[in-house]
C-alpha cells in the first residue's frame, strides 16, 4: 500500500497540470473544434514535463533542496527574480481560475451559481492548506481526481468511429472550415498547458515536504513515469470522447456542462455524477497546487522559512503570502470574468514565461557541485535541450498567435 501512495504526488501534480478547469475545456474544444489531430500535442507534452520533472526530482532528491532555491543560489537573485515574476502573475492567476473551476463543478451539481460559491470555496481552501497534512492532500484530492477516469472508459462507449479518430490523429491539420493560425494557437495553449511552471516548482517543493533523499530516486521517478503520463491520458480522453460526440455536429465546446456530456451519454447520472466529482477534485487539487507553488516560491526566493511540514507559526510570513494569494484569486473572480476564459489566457502567458523556468532548471540538472555524479547524462540533456527549443518556438508564437486569431476564435 505504501508504495502505490507513494506514486501520490506524481497524480496530484499531473491531474493539477493536465486536468485543471482550463485545460479540461482546452482539451474540449479541441476535440470538438479539431478532432483528435492535436494528440501529437500531448504526447510531446507528457514527454517535455517528464523530462524536466525527473531533473527536478533528482535534483530535490539528492540535494535535499527545492529546485527554485538553487536556482537563486546558482544564478543569482536578478535571474531567480525574473523566473519569479515570470512565473508568479501566471500562478496566481491561474488560482483564480481554478478557484473558479471548484465554483463551476459546484454550480453544475446544485444549480447555484458559481460566483455565490467562490468566496465559500477560498475560505474553505485556505482552511484546509493551513491545517491539513502535505500527504492528506496529495492522497485525497490526487485520488479522487482519477474519477475522470470515467472519461476513459467512455471512449469505448461511445461507439464512435474509431478510423476516422485514428485518421484525424494521424493525419494532424486543421480541418475545411478551420485555418492553420487557430490550429496552432490551440497547439501551443495545450503544450502549454502540459508544461506550466508551477508544476515542476510543486513537484520540486512536495518532495522536500515529503523528506526525499538519495534513497527516495526510484519513488521520485515513479512520480513522474506514472503520474505526468496519466494526467496525460485523462486530457487525451477529454479530447477523444468530445471528438467523439461534437466533432461530427460541427459543435463547439465552451462550458464544464457541456465536457460532462460524453460521460453522461456513455453512462447517464453514474458517469455526469463520476465527472463532476473529478472535476471539483481535479480543480481543487490544482487551486491547492497553485496557491502552495505562489507561497513556495516567494518563500524561498527570499529566504523564508515555507513548507507544511512547518507549523504556521514557524513559516508565518509563508502562509501569509498563501493567503494573499488566494485573496487575490478570488478578488480576480469577483470582477465576474470567466474563469475558463481567465485560464485560456493563463495558459498563453504561461508558454511567454517557459523559458525563464526551465533553462534554469537545465542548468542547475547539469552542476556537480548540487548532484556529484547524478548529474544529467547524455539522454537528459539531449531531451533538455531539444524541449528547450521548442518552449523558445512557443514562446515567441504565443501572442502573436492569441492576437491574429483573437484567442482561438478564428
Amino acid at each position: 500500500m505504501k508504495r502505490v501512495l507513494a506514486i501520490a504526488l506524481g497524480v496530484l501534480t499531473a491531474i493539477g497540470g493536465f486536468v485543471d478547469i482550463g485545460d479540461i475545456v482546452a482539451n474540449a474544444e479541441a476535440g470538438a473544434r479539431f478532432g483528435l489531430s492535436h494528440a501529437w500535442v500531448l504526447a510531446v507534452g507528457v514527454v517535455g514535463i517528464c523530462a524536466y520533472a525527473e531533473m527536478c526530482g533528482r535534483v530535490t532528491a539528492v540535494s535535499g533542496r527545492p529546485v527554485f532555491d538553487l536556482v537563486r543560489e546558482r544564478l543569482g537573485p536578478r535571474a531567480a527574480l525574473a523566473n519569479l515574476a515570470g512565473s508568479l502573475i501566471v500562478t496566481v492567476l491561474t488560482l483564480g481560475a481554478e478557484i473558479g473551476g471548484v465554483g463551476l463543478a459546484l454550480q453544475l451539481a446544485t444549480s447555484v451559481d458559481y460566483l455565490l460559491w467562490v468566496p465559500v470555496v477560498g475560505v474553505v481552501l485556505w482552511v484546509v492548506l493551513w491545517r491539513a497534512k502535505f500527504s492528506l492532500l496529495e492522497n485525497l484530492f490526487g485520488l479522487t481526481g482519477l474519477a475522470l477516469v470515467v472519461f476513459v472508459i467512455a471512449i469505448f462507449h461511445l461507439h464512435s468511429d474509431g478510423g476516422q479518430l485514428w485518421r484525424q490523429a494521424t493525419h494532424p491539420g486543421p480541418p475545411v472550415d478551420e485555418d492553420w493560425g487557430t490550429y496552432w494557437f490551440f497547439a501551443v495553449a495545450l503544450f502549454a498547458s502540459a508544461m506550466t511552471p508551477y508544476e515542476v516548482f510543486f513537484f520540486s517543493s512536495g518532495g522536500v515536504e515529503e523528506r526525499w533523499s538519495s534513497k527516495d530516486l526510484l519513488t521520485s521517478r515513479v512520480n513522474v513515469f506514472v503520474g505526468f503520463p496519466l494526467g496525460g491520458l485523462l486530457a487525451f480522453a477529454l479530447m477523444a470522447t468530445a471528438a467523439a460526440v461534437f466533432h461530427p455536429l460541427q459543435m463547439s465546446v465552451d462550458s464544464l456542462s457541456q465536457v460532462a456530456l460524453p460521460a453522461a451519454i456513455a453512462f447517464g447520472k453514474l458517469g455526469l455524477a463520476a465527472a463532476i466529482l473529478g472535476f471539483f477534485a481535479a480543480t481543487f487539487g490544482a487551486a491547492m497546487e497553485t496557491g502552495l507553488s505562489s507561497a513556495y516560491t516567494v518563500a524561498q526566493y527570499f529566504g523564508w522559512a515555507w513548507g507544511k511540514f512547518r507549523r504556521p507559526r514557524v513559516a508565518a510570513r509563508f502562509h501569509t503570502v498563501l493567503m494573499v494569494s488566494i485573496l487575490v484569486g478570488v478578488a480576480v473572480l469577483m470582477t465576474t470574468i470567466d474563469p475558463i476564459q481567465l485560464t485560456e489566457y493563463t495558459l498563453v502567458f504561461s508558454a511567454v514565461a517557459l523559458p525563464l523556468t526551465y533553462l534554469p532548471i537545465l542548468v542547475v540538472a547539469n552542476d556537480r557541485g548540487y548532484l556529484g555524479r547524478r548529474v544529467n547524462g547524455r539522454l537528459a540533456n539531449g531531451f533538455g535541450v531539444l524541449y528547450l527549443v521548442i518552449v523558445l518556438a512557443a514562446a515567441v508564437a504565443a501572442i502573436p498567435l492569441m492576437i491574429v486569431t483573437r484567442m482561438g476564435g478564428g
